[in-house]
C-alpha cells in the first residue's frame, strides 16, 4: 500500500470512529526539533562531559546524589521551550474539537499536545512544565527553571525543586495509569504513533485495546508491527496531517 493508499485508508477509519485514542511516544515530537532517545541520533547515543550514561543520570538516584550535575544535564537537553506543536500535535487537536478524538496518552513530557489545543491529555512520563518544591510542595514553571542557575531553590521554603518527570526507579502516577487504561478500552480506534513500543510499562497499555482498528505509525519496525489493521511506516506529521486535513 501506496503512502497516498494508507493516508485515504486512514482518513475513512477515522471517519467511521467516534471514540479515538491517540498513543504516542517521542518520535511525535522529533519533527518539532526535539530529539528522540534511541535512535541512532537521539540523546542516548549522545557522548556527553559527564562521564556516565544518560540513563543513569535521569534516575532519582543520581538526581537526589548529584542534583546539581543532573540540572546541568537536564537544562542542556531536556528542555526545548522554543519548539512548536506540529501537524500531528495539531491534527490531533481538531479531532478532539470535533469530538472524535476522546484522549491522548503520550510518554513525552514536553507539553506540546497542549500547546496544540488537546485538553485530555494522560503525560505518562510527566512534564517539565510542573516543577515542585520537595520540601513545601510549592509549584513553579518552566520559566522560572530556565531562569534559575545550578540547582533551583524554592523562594518560600528553601527547598530543591524537582521536575514533575518521572525518572529511572520512579513509578508511574497512578491515576494517569488508570485514565490511560480506561481510556484505551473505551476506544473503537487506537492510533498508535511515534514509539518503539519497547518501554514498559507504558508500551504494556495496548494491551488493554479490544476494539478492532489498530493502527501503528512510525518509521521503524515495531514488535506490534503484525497486529496492526492499519500499519505505516512514514513522517507521523505527513501522515495525521493529511488524514484529518485532507
Amino acid at each position: 500500500m501506496s503512502s497516498k493508499e494508507s493516508v485515504l485508508k486512514l482518513r475513512e477509519m477515522l471517519r467511521a470512529s467516534d471514540n479515538i485514542v491517540f498513543f504516542g511516544g517521542a518520535g511525535v515530537s522529533t519533527e518539532s526539533g526535539i530529539p528522540d532517545f534511541r535512535s541512532e541520533k537521539g540523546i542516548y547515543q549522545t557522548v556527553n562531559q559527564y562521564g556516565c550514561p544518560p540513563e543513569q543520570i535521569l534516575s532519582h538516584t543520581f538526581f537526589m546524589e548529584h542534583t546539581d550535575i543532573f540540572y546541568d544535564f537536564y537544562r542542556s537537553t531536556m528542555l526545548y521551550p522554543d519548539a512548536e506543536p506540529n501537524e500531528a500535535h495539531k491534527a490531533l487537536a481538531r479531532l478532539e474539537a470535533e469530538g472524535r478524538l476522546k484522549a491522548v496518552v503520550t510518554q513525552n513530557i514536553d507539553g506540546l499536545h497542549q500547546q496544540a489545543g488537546s485538553r485530555r491529555v494522560y503525560e505518562l512520563h510527566g512534564s517539565v512544565h510542573r516543577n515542585r518544591c520537595m520540601k513545601c510542595g510549592k509549584a513553579f514553571s518552566l520559566e522560572h527553571i530556565l531562569k534559575t542557575k545550578g540547582v533551583p531553590k524554592c523562594d518560600a521554603c528553601g527547598g530543591t525543586i524537582k521536575p514533575d518527570v518521572v525518572l529511572y526507579e520512579e513509578s508511574l502516577d497512578e491515576r494517569t495509569i488508570i485514565g490511560s487504561v480506561s481510556a484505551i478500552q473505551k476506544a473503537d480506534m487506537l492510533i498508535i504513533g511515534g514509539t518503539s513500543l519497547n518501554v514498559y510499562p507504558a508500551a504494556g497499555f495496548i494491551q488493554y485495546y479490544r476494539g478492532s482498528k489498530l493502527v501503528l505509525i512510525n518509521k521503524s519496525a515495531t514488535p506490534y508491527d503484525s497486529r496492526a489493521d492499519l500499519l505505516i511506516h512514514d513522517s507521523i506529521g505527513d501522515v495525521l496531517g493529511g488524514a484529518v486535513n485532507g
